[in-house]
């Protein structure tokens, strides 16, 4: 999104990060501006929530809002060592986090492997500290879990893709999968952005290639 800008090529160490602070210095807008549910937890009980990077994240937001059984979606800062940054930290490399979208999700309206599909099918997950033409650490791609269910099923399925992938000439996957770490929402002003700006810039695009459905057998099918 910030075109022009020279940027680490590595991740930072926790001691090279910026400091950060211990608070947000800004309030997270009360209620989704597409699907009027609240942005913030907590949540109603039985919704799930899962963690998404796959690049620019004012495009991948609007594809999980656009997808049946989300309850409500918003963007932020993830996977790195900086608590609270600021976008334009985050743009500079400097944070090690990448551009999320936290989704929460109804699971009896839908499942997480629907949810990992539309993951995989709308970006190029084989683009290492890039997506398109958004260069920089804060556009790798990422699924963040939330249960060692969730954790099983993503690793399945990234394997079950690079199987796909691999036919269609495309190299390795280089998604990172693990533990959900601290979630930093980002600015109001990025939340729903293409939904306020639908002329806006979205640089998700996808390989073409299908993700099969149906990829792992979980704890919950035994």
């Amino acid at each position: 999104m910030l075109f022009g800008h020279r940027k680490p090529a590595a991740l930072p160490t926790p001691q090279e990060a910026l400091p950060g602070r211990p608070a947000p210095e800004f309030p997270l807008p009360a209620r989704h501006a597409v699907l009027d549910t609240p942005l913030a937890a907590p949540y109603p009980q039985g919704l799930e929530t899962a963690d998404f990077a796959l690049g620019c994240f004012w495009g991948a937001e609007r594809k999980f809002w656009q997808a049946p059984g989300v309850w409500t979606t918003l963007v932020g800062y993830q996977g790195g060592h900086t608590p609270n940054p600021t976008y334009e930290e985050v743009c500079s490399g400097l944070t090690g986090h990448t551009e999320v979208v936290r989704v929460v999700f109804d699971p009896s309206k839908t499942t997480y492997e629907a949810l990992l599909k539309l993951f995989w099918e709308s970006h190029d997950p084989t683009q290492g500290f890039r997506q398109g033409n958004d260069h920089g650490t804060q556009y790798r791609s990422a699924v963040y879990t939330h249960s060692p269910t969730q954790h099983s099923t993503a690793e399945a399925s990234r394997a079950t893709y690079q199987q796909a992938l691999t036919a269609a000439s495309h190299g390795p996957i280089t998604t990172e999968i693990r533990e959900a770490p601290p979630f930093y929402p980002a600015e109001p002003y990025h939340q729903q952005y293409l939904f306020k700006n639908p002329s806006g810039y979205c640089g998700i695009g996808g390989t073409g290639v299908s993700c099969p459905v149906g990829l792992a057998t979980t704890p919950d099918d035994a």
